[in-house]
């Protein structure tokens, strides 16, 4: 598991699915370990969609320095899991294979998504409070220039991961 705290907002626990997406995991709790995510914010966030961060530059535009392999139907991939509320999943260019660091995390059930991006995670259906801290992002008033940027930067303070996540070797695809 791994708990995103997001200043002024609360925590969201997200368990890492291997099954469905073994290397997107790995990617995932690999960043978080190294401290990549902290400090770095929720950047885009569109409510009744989803909110997205992970981009060290906040533009949507930036990323670790390589891709990985997507994890998708669309990419040979068979990831079952399906985008429902409180799904995490890796953000990505057109490129099937250049996600890196950037992930969104869907507020309502995005199923359209299915098949084209790797779900790699999900809030437990139990824990309240992280769909609340969800819920709470998701409603930040937002502006140009894409009008999903926040007024107030909603900012990752740290990503907390559990002892029990195993560290598997990332396949990384260098830019």
């Amino acid at each position: 598991m791994i708990e995103i705290v997001v200043k002024g907002f609360g925590s969201i626990k997200v368990v890492m699915d291997y099954k469905d997406a073994p290397n997107t995991c790995a990617n995932f709790v690999e960043l978080a370990r190294k401290g990549f995510y902290n400090g770095l914010t929720f950047h885009r966030i569109i409510k009744h969609f989803m909110i997205q961060g992970g981009d060290p530059l906040g533009t949507g535009v930036g990323g670790p320095g390589y891709g990985i392999k997507g994890e998708f139907l669309a990419n040979g991939v068979d990831n079952r899991l399906s985008h429902k509320r409180g799904v995490i999943s890796m953000a990505r260019a057109q490129d099937p294979d250049s996600a890196g660091s950037q992930f969104f995390i869907c507020d309502v059930d995005d199923g359209f998504l299915d098949g084209q991006y790797a779900a790699f995670g999900y809030i437990e259906l139990n824990d309240v409070d992280s769909f609340k801290t969800l819920d709470k992002i998701a409603a930040v008033r937002t502006h140009k220039p894409f009008s999903d940027m926040p007024y107030e930067p909603v900012v990752i303070e740290k990503m907390v991961v559990s002892e029990d996540e195993p560290s598997n070797p990332v396949e990384k695809i260098e830019d």
